[in-house]
């Protein structure tokens, strides 16, 4: 149990989404900068430091706040009654406050509009199921791992999110409070406002179906003296 004062973990939970939202928005311009046009090794250079970045916050932030840095991660745990629904809103206030500064440091850093709103198309079934799965593989990582292996969470989760930017066709926001920052920042790692809600509701549903799934897959078994 962290032994950090509420508004530490919230502190944490803040700066540790802007500097998520900081690298994902800043590599996404410098790499579609550097990249020439090719949009895949575009790709590949928002993806790298987006992987990396989250095992470096999870490995700080982790014994302080939890290092949830997504409301959607913040949600499950309230499912779990390991944080109670008023800290959770707190959470997620903080969280998308981060995101937002963290896209601010972006746009601040590359000499660009601050204020921006995404012109980028992401809509459709595909990529709403894609944030499904996305999310969905995202929190059975988080808490498979906890449960056998707390230490690897932040290997294990800055890994999934590098594989399932290009195994899903979303390119795996994965997190509401990463869907709507990037709502404002019209650059390659944004997204139009409006195809921000079916994202954060696929996103939700995700949660909740891994949830379910792991406490399924998660609880006691009982020994079977089937012969």
């Amino acid at each position: 149990m962290s032994e950090a004062t509420f508004t530490q973990r919230l502190a944490a939970e803040a700066i540790g989404t802007a500097f998520l939202l900081a690298t994902v928005v800043g590599s996404g311009i410098m790499a579609e900068t550097l990249s020439g046009g090719n949009v895949a090794v575009a790709l590949l250079g928002n993806t790298i430091p987006t992987g990396a970045i989250l095992v470096v916050l999870i490995t700080m932030f982790g014994p302080i706040s939890g290092a949830h840095f997504n409301p959607a991660v913040t949600l499950v745990f309230v499912l779990r009654r390991q944080i109670s629904r008023r800290d959770a809103v707190f959470y997620g206030l903080v969280q998308i406050i981060g995101g937002l500064l963290g896209v601010v440091a972006a746009h601040l850093m590359f000499g660009i509009d601050v204020v921006q709103f995404s012109q980028k198309t992401r809509t459709g079934g595909s990529q709403w199921f894609a944030e499904l799965v996305a999310t969905f593989g995202l929190v059975m990582t988080i808490l498979v791992t906890l449960r056998y292996r707390e230490s690897g969470v932040p290997m294990a989760v800055g890994l999934y999110i590098t594989a399932a930017y290009w195994f899903t066709a979303s390119t795996s926001f994965a997190n509401p409070a990463v869907t709507i920052s990037r709502g404002f920042s019209d650059t390659f790692a944004g997204i139009r406002p409006q195809d921000v809600a079916p994202f954060i509701a696929a996103q939700i549903v995700g949660a909740i179906l891994a949830w379910s799934f792991c406490l399924w897959l998660l609880s006691p078994k009982k020994e079977d003296n089937t012969t």
